[in-house]
């Protein structure tokens, strides 16, 4: 399997320099020349067994032959065995037709958990074989930072700064980050939005001389594993509801657009999807370009859904390769526009290709509060207001007959990581899990930088 970049200028690449290199030198994302299929009987199969073995038999074509099928399958065992629930992934029945994809059973308590805990085996894998080292910068909204320190804390052959946006994550996300001691690990607080922290890492990947002497990597989902990893819950939320002879739809509240792809991926391996849900609170870029055709980045708004305070939702340029045929210089010429002019208008022909996978609904601050207070009224549950959004987004999505039949909404980040919110909608304080229960008297380690780039990489040149 060869990997080629959306713009059309960083070709042919192997697997583990798409792992390595993150960001493609062109600016691009990089996308597998081929879609690999699995057939029903394939799926079908994948019933019943462990998380680990589903992951390892969706992820070994992207790998092709670089990695032996036998250590992926050791990598795929050693990241999932660190979750905590027997079905890694399990699935809770809110409504007739209505699940919520539990995915904050690992030990961030998020989503995050499921890529990042296979892409530290990837790295040290790989960097060992090479006798290389690595120096990864991140940005996190909140909980990629967490998953990620936690994934690659005390690795010997990589170094990790992880930029958040200052007073714009909740404590216990913060926390999650900054209270780890290894000597590998970075905290910086950036005095500005998680847009600020994303085009910071974007500058930093398209310098080459700054990326070439501290030998930069990713892993933000514009890391192609990230995005590999995370399409198998899809494939095991899918057959443990009658797939894949029963379609389905699913919810997934949305930010950078990774996790949501990844529901494209599968859907593109053969998986019946029915439809792909957008969910957004306030910052709902997504929905007005399914809207308009016009993708324009407005301000960013804070709500009591930091992890979706995006404007700039990075993957979407995938979706929109995709939509484009692989037309490099169609996708590099709007991306300059949306460099140049802040904005990017797509065609009817490319807006219909979309409309057909995907539908976005967003929800505001009292409609997330209600579904919490909602939630824990009907089921005794505790949701966060990711999920919230999630699953307002479904009941707008089964309103407007977008979608119908079985839904599944992914449940993004355990309550405990939102405390203060969850608690003033149900009246119910979440508590952290097990061996988090002193996170609040843990020592904090982090730097506060200004919002500039030249700040950062000398910051980070000085460190690494």
């Amino acid at each position: 399997m060869r990997y080629h970049s959306t713009r059309g200028q960083d070709m042919g690449r192997s697997f583990t320099d798409v792992l390595l290199q993150g960001l493609a030198s062109d600016g691009g994302l990089f996308l597998p020349e081929s879609w690999p299929q699995l057939s029903v009987e394939q799926i079908t199969a994948f019933a019943g067994r462990p998380y680990a073995d589903v992951a390892h038999e969706v992820i070994l074509p992207f790998v092709s032959d670089e990695i032996s099928s036998e250590t992926l399958g050791q990598m795929c065992t050693a990241a999932y065995s660190r979750f905590k629930h027997p079905a890694t992934a399990p699935l809770i029945q809110v409504g007739n037709e209505d699940w919520i994809l539990e995915l904050a059973h690992g030990p961030t308590l998020a989503f995050k958990d499921f890529a990042m805990l296979l892409l530290g085996q990837l790295f040290e894998h790989v960097l060992s074989q090479r006798n290389e080292r690595l120096t990864i910068v991140g940005a996190t909204s909140g909980d990629t930072g967490a998953a990620a320190i936690e994934a690659l804390r005390g690795l010997r052959n990589v170094t990790v700064f992880i930029l958040h946006p200052e007073g714009r994550v909740s404590d216990t996300q913060r926390r999650m980050m900054t209270c780890v001691r290894e000597d590998n690990i970075h905290n910086i607080a950036v005095q500005g939005t998680f847009d600020d922290c994303q085009a910071l890492v974007k500058a930093m990947f398209a310098d080459e001389t700054f990326r070439r002497d501290i030998r930069l990597g990713a892993i933000n989902s514009i890391n192609w594993a990230r995005i590999m990893a995370q399409a198998v819950y899809y494939f095991t939320s899918s057959v443990s509801l009658g797939g894949p002879a029963r379609r389905m739809s699913y919810v997934v509240p949305t930010g950078n657009f990774g996790d949501i792809f990844a529901g494209y991926v599968a859907a593109r391996m053969g998986l019946p999807v029915d439809k792909l849900c957008i969910a957004t609170n306030l910052n709902d870029i997504l929905v007005r370009t399914l809207s308009t055709g016009r993708y324009e980045p407005q301000e960013t708004h804070k709500t009591i859904s930091p992890s979706m305070d995006i404007q700039v939702s990075s993957n979407f340029e995938r979706l929109v390769s995709e939509a484009l045929g692989r037309d490099h210089a169609a996708v590099a010429t709007l991306m300059n526009d949306l460099k140049v002019n802040g904005n990017f208008t797509l065609s009817e022909n490319v807006l219909s290709f979309i409309r057909d996978g995907f539908a976005a609904y967003a929800a505001d601050e009292a409609e997330s509060r209600d579904m919490m207070a909602q939630i824990s009224s009907v089921t005794g549950q505790l949701i966060d207001p990711h999920t919230a959004v999630g699953l307002v987004a479904a009941g707008k999505a089964r309103a407007a007959g977008e979608a119908t039949g079985p839904m599944v909404t992914l449940s993004t980040a355990h309550p405990a990581k939102f405390p203060d919110v969850v608690e003033e909608a149900t009246g119910t304080r979440p508590s952290l899990p097990t061996g988090l229960e002193d996170l609040f008297n843990r020592e904090e380690f982090l730097k506060v930088l200004p919002n500039d780039l030249e700040v950062m990489k000398q910051h980070i040149r000085s460190v690494a």
